[in-house]
Parts: structure tokens; C-alpha cells; sequence
């Protein structure tokens, strides 16, 4: 069994604990009149990617003398494992899918905090949030805390994230909560290469590159850049522009979609609620009768990723006049409500 990673927060300089506020300075009197503003940072997560995003966001907002920041590190129990035995991920595919969330360990706060921003990193599983993340939008703590807050949602992922975005958009909703920005981070790979890498890094925790495939995951400097967000927040957070219900990080290349990926991710959330649905009816988390029918999803999985995906591309690369109109509508709609344009980046530029 791997060790469990470290809390979030031993990332963070200063940090009090495994959760908790970062003490504010006193404000800087060119803030004139304004108080502290409070935000909250909710993390989870495995490989410890996310946090290094997180932490990249959070910097400027630390280092600001009008904000408070508070770090929630998530934990589920049981804990999941870091690298994944095959079966244990297989294991977690139907709950992830379906969005039942696992159980939470008991949390720093109490629901009766006020914040006046709140940044949701998450991760995607099976094309969902991650089962820690969905399990605190469901947790009456969490949903007290997110009531009629401006959500910033920030996702790391392969490529795949449309409709885990749009599962995250209804849990928001179902909080009260309102989405003001998402930040997209995708896999700099080739598709086909990271079929490979990102497999070999769940199961061994090994990223490197090898046989002539690029290292798994995030680069450097995709990392590195995330720091822009963090100084957008606390420059909108100056001029309360979090209380509208407008995005404040446009400008900032904050997703691109690529909208090719849109009918294969929906095949593939179809099959996932059919799959999960059966895994689920056949017995709980851990049970023996879902390992026969694990290992013939797993065979359907691969026929799917080997047939349908390719298929779908292709299709589409040749009805591609037909379906530029529809593709554009989709890229659209998916990269609101902070969108790809880049025309504010001069100004946070290192």
C-alpha cells in the first residue's frame, strides 16, 4: 500500500496545519476602506499535480495584505491510494461515474463561516469530479458554506472534461452556489501517447518519459503560468468584482475546448451511467461480485477507447464543412464563462 501524499497546506509557506487560515497582515492603506477578504481554497489531490496548481493560484492571494486564505484539504474514508492497484481504480469507476459520494472526514469547518470567494480545484474522474470533491458539495458543511458564494473552478485533467464540468455546474446549483470563472489545464500530450503515460503514471506513479513518449501530465510551465490567475482573483477581489455574476478571468486564456471531444464524451458518459448502474446493482464498493463484471468492463473500455473514439474523429474530420457551425457553437458554449481569449495576458506577465 503507497503512503498517503501530504496535506495540501505543508505545499503552502506558513501554513498553520493539514487545513486552515492564513493569518492577513494588516491592511495596506492604499485598500482604503475595504476589509479582509476571505477566501476559501477547497484541495484534494492524489499525485499531487493539483496541489502544485492550487498552490501556483493561491500564491498572489497569500501574499496580498487584504486577504485571508483558508486551505480545506480533503479526505475521504477510506482514503483512496496513490499509485492505483488496477482492480481498487476499476473498483471506484461506478461511484465516480454516478456521483455517490464516499464518506468525508470530518472537515475544519463548520458551515457557519462567511467567504467571500471560493476556488474549487478538482480533478476528473471517469468524467465526473473527483468522488472527494462531489462528497463536500453534498455534505451539508460544504453546502452552507458554497450557499450564494462566487465559485472559481479550476480542473486538471488528460483532455476529457465537458461533462464533468457540466455534473460540477449542477452540484453548484443544487448549493446555491454561482460560477464565476474555470480554469482548464489539459495534458500537453499527444491523444494517442497519452492513452499510454497517463495509465503507466495511475498504476506505477512513474510520469517520466520513456520510449520516446513525453512525461505524463502537466508541464512545468503550464504550472508555472497558472500564477496569472491568482493575480486576476486578487486584483477583482480589490474591487469587489467577485459579487457580480460576472467572470473576472477573461482575458486570461482560462479554457480552450476542443469541441472533437464533445461526441465521444458523450457516448462514453452513457455507457458509464449504464455500466456504473449495473457494477453498483451487483453489490457495493469492495464486494466480490463486481470483479467479473469489472474485468468485462474493462474489455468494453478498451473496445470503445480503440473504436469509437477514432471513429468519432474521423467522422468528424470528414464532415468537417457540415459540422464547423455546430462544433463552433460547442466550443462556445463549453469555454464560457471565462473563454480562451488571451487579449488581458500582457498584463500579468512575469
Amino acid at each position: 500500500m503507497s503512503q498517503a501524499l501530504p496535506p495540501y497546506s505543508q505545499h503552502l509557506p506558513h501554513a498553520p496545519g493539514a487545513s486552515g487560515a492564513l493569518p492577513a497582515a494588516s491592511l495596506d492603506p492604499s485598500a482604503g476602506a475595504h476589509r479582509v477578504k476571505r477566501v476559501l481554497v477547497l484541495m484534494y489531490s492524489q499525485s499531487g499535480q493539483l496541489a502544485r496548481v492550487a498552490e501556483r493560484i493561491a500564491a498572489p492571494l497569500r501574499e496580498s495584505a487584504g486577504i485571508e486564505l483558508h486551505i480545506e484539504t480533503l479526505q475521504v474514508q477510506p482514503a483512496y491510494p496513490f499509485p492505483w492497484p488496477f482492480f481498487r481504480f476499476l473498483d471506484a469507476f461506478p461511484e465516480s461515474a454516478l456521483t455517490h459520494p464516499p464518506a468525508l472526514a470530518p472537515l475544519t469547518l463548520t458551515g457557519g463561516e462567511d467567504f467571500d470567494l471560493v476556488i474549487l480545484p478538482y480533478q476528473v474522474w471517469f468524467l465526473a469530479p473527483s468522488p472527494p470533491v462531489t462528497a463536500f458539495l453534498r455534505h451539508p458543511v460544504g453546502r452552507r458554506l458554497l450557499h450564494g458564494k462566487p465559485v472559481v473552478t479550476v480542473i486538471a485533467c488528460r483532455n476529457m472534461w465537458l461533462q464533468a464540468q457540466e455534473k460540477m455546474k449542477g452540484l453548484l446549483a443544487s448549493c446555491g452556489a454561482r460560477l464565476i470563472d474555470n480554469v482548464v489545464l489539459v495534458d500537453p500530450g499527444p491523444t494517442l501517447a497519452t492513452f499510454i503515460t497517463t495509465p503507466r503514471w495511475m498504476f506505477t506513479g512513474r510520469r517520466g518519459a520513456f520510449w520516446g513518449l513525453p512525461p505524463a501530465g502537466l508541464s512545468d510551465g503550464q504550472i508555472a503560468a497558472t500564477r496569472r490567475f491568482g493575480l486576476g482573483l486578487r486584483d477583482a477581489l480589490a474591487r469587489d468584482a467577485e459579487r457580480s455574476n460576472a467572470p473576472v478571468l477573461t482575458g486570461l486564456g482560462a479554457v480552450n475546448v476542443d469541441p472533437k471531444l464533445y461526441i465521444s464524451e458523450k457516448v462514453g458518459t452513457r455507457s458509464f451511467f449504464v455500466w456504473g448502474s449495473l457494477l453498483r446493482a451487483a453489490g457495493p464498493p469492495g464486494s466480490p461480485q463486481r470483479v467479473p463484471l469489472l474485468a468485462i468492463y474493462v474489455a468494453f473500455l478498451v473496445v470503445m477507447i480503440v473504436t469509437i473514439v477514432p471513429l468519432s474523429l474521423a467522422l468528424q474530420a470528414l464532415l468537417r464543412p457540415v459540422l464547423r457551425p455546430w462544433l463552433g457553437r460547442i466550443k462556445h458554449q463549453f469555454e464560457m464563462p471565462s473563454g480562451s481569449a488571451t487579449d488581458r495576458l500582457p498584463l500579468y506577465e512575469d
